[in-house]
């Protein structure tokens, strides 16, 4: 398996080439943490990472991209490069959870809840078994009624657990990492064992945009 992947759901730009070829996998990857621009470096973090693996684009066996939660310019520019490379290379494109990515980048023997923050008092969040099943769909739901109904115990990951916690007053509830983004190894190895058909490089947004297109007043021009 000879594997691109993408991500520009949050802050980060990242890129990754998992080449299986040779017996030997090797993971050659970049991320940059831009906040805005990805899609002025995108292209160029592609381009330097494939010669940096010495592999051609017509080598790829498949792309892998993250469809959110994240920004809805973010993911545009992901998802639009992972269709245009694999149009032009003849492979198939896979969409990976940020959440689940997440919650893949984490080494428990347990089951996690990925979270993000959101708007407001909302948090973005997933649960995933230990074998990193999802557990449940991916939401935007209140942080404080979320924490509120989380066992004892729960293990948390992702920007948005310190936000849970706080808003819930869980106590008991366990922080294993607070990363804002995910680890781009995390979403390769999710892509390349992701079923071809089950996980469209589509836009998963759980929340409408903030900002809506202008409407001109038609009366005006009567």
């Amino acid at each position: 398996m000879r594997l691109l992947a993408i991500d520009t759901a949050l802050d980060a730009c990242s890129v990754a080439v998992h080449d299986g070829g040779g017996g030997m996998a090797r993971l050659t990857s970049a991320c940059e943490v831009l906040g805005r621009g990805h899609a002025e470096r995108l292209m160029g973090m592609i381009a330097d990472v494939m010669v940096e693996a010495s592999l051609p684009f017509a080598a790829l066996d498949r792309i892998a991209v993250t469809v959110g939660p994240g920004s809805f310019t973010g993911l545009r520019v992901g998802l639009s490069a992972a269709r245009g490379i694999a149009l032009v290379v003849g492979a198939p494109a896979v969409g990976i959870g940020t959440l689940a990515a997440l919650a893949a980048g984490i080494a428990a023997d347990e089951p996690v809840r990925a979270v993000l923050a959101a708007k407001g008092g909302e948090i973005y969040a997933q649960g995933f078994a230990a074998d990193g099943t999802p557990l449940e769909a991916p939401r935007a739901v209140d942080a404080a009624a979320y924490g509120a109904a989380l066992p004892l115990g729960a293990a948390l990951v992702g920007g948005g657990a310190a936000k849970l916690v706080a808003a819930s007053g869980r106590e008991d509830l366990r922080i294993l990492g607070e990363a804002a983004w995910p680890d781009i190894a995390a979403v390769a190895r999710l892509g390349a064992v992701a079923e071809i058909g089950s996980h469209p490089p589509e836009p998963l947004y759980l929340r409408p945009p903030d900002a809506a297109p202008a409407r001109r007043d038609l009366r005006l021009l009567a």
